[in-house]
């Protein structure tokens, strides 16, 4: 039996989840209480709990402006869904979570988490270094390509009739007459 098959959420579901804000991978809180099958405000709880666990690396609030460009992005009501502005949780907050959160499903949750994330970061490190490659290819074109114009501007030239160049006159010339 394969790892996806085993899986609890499909890697698809998380990644759509990921989300980022002020540069960082996160996830909402509100996204995460639904992959662990709680409440949004239990899991809350369970963070306030242990919030010496949860550094601002870990788990920020969002601002209002945060909070209204998200709601503006989503679509969500200011009446109905989310009132409270969510935390968001990245990586190591996620990871986190598990020692907070010991359902068993929590458990399984946060490794299909993990391994999204790691799938993302290896991404990211291949795309970088594709770049890279790419960077590199078109900086070798171009020395190329000014190469194949230097050789094709001296072909023009050999392929150019000679100029016609003033005949001197045969014999010896004096000073008066030359």
């Amino acid at each position: 039996m394969s790892k996806q098959s085993k899986s609890l959420v499909p890697s698809e579901t998380i990644e759509k989840l990921i989300l980022v804000i002020r540069g960082q991978k996160v996830i909402l809180d509100r996204d995460l209480a639904d992959l662990y099958q709680v409440a949004t405000g239990n899991l809350n709880k369970a963070v306030n709990r242990n919030r010496e666990r949860f550094p601002d690396d870990f788990m920020f609030l969002l601002t209002p402006e945060e909070f209204k460009h998200l709601k503006f992005h989503f679509g969500i009501s200011s009446w109905g869904g989310t009132r409270k502005r969510p935390r968001v949780f990245t990586e190591q907050g996620v990871a986190m979570l598990s020692g907070v959160l010991r359902s068993a499903r929590a458990v399984a949750v946060n490794i299909e988490i993990m391994r999204v994330f790691v799938r993302m970061r290896r991404l990211l490190v291949d795309n970088e270094k594709l770049a890279h490659k790419l960077a590199e290819l078109e900086r070798t074109l171009t020395t190329h390509d000014r190469h194949i114009m230097t050789l094709f501007e001296a072909i023009r030239q050999l392929m150019a009739p000679p100029d016609p160049v003033k005949k001197k006159p045969i014999g010896f010339q004096t000073e008066k007459e030359g």
